[in-house]
């Protein structure tokens, strides 16, 4: 069994994310969508309440859907000022965007298997 060779992070690589726009296109429908995120420190995370304890499991999937799709606008945006030559999608036109699409832009930008699962 071959162990898988990793490179390891710098730190100043890690701080350089939060400056640095990321590119991608995403397959919907036969066609491609191109998008350009940034990464978000943590003072540019967007800030909500948490759901009530008692809230119903949907209300608080909801919740944090709405929360996911916030951040990943967001992350979205802090690009599109960096790049004004390449935007694409912007908030007035994500919120017209089909269900599926914004879940595979944002699985996309997330890039994670959490993200995957909950939307």
């Amino acid at each position: 069994m071959e162990k898988e060779n990793k490179e390891t992070w710098t730190i100043d690589e890690l701080v350089s994310l939060t400056d640095t726009i990321q590119t991608a296109k995403v397959g919907y429908n036969g066609k491609e969508v191109p998008l350009q995120w940034c990464e978000l420190t943590e003072s540019e995370e967007p800030r909500m309440a948490m759901p009530s304890e008692d809230a119903s499991d949907e209300d608080k999937t909801k919740h944090f859907s709405h929360l996911a799709s916030v951040r990943v606008i967001t992350m979205i945006n802090k690009a599109n000022d960096m790049d004004k030559e390449n935007i694409f999608i912007n908030e007035e036109n994500w919120s017209k965007f089909p269900s599926t699409l914004r879940w595979r832009i944002s699985n996309q930008i997330l890039q994670s298997e959490e993200a995957k699962s909950d939307f």
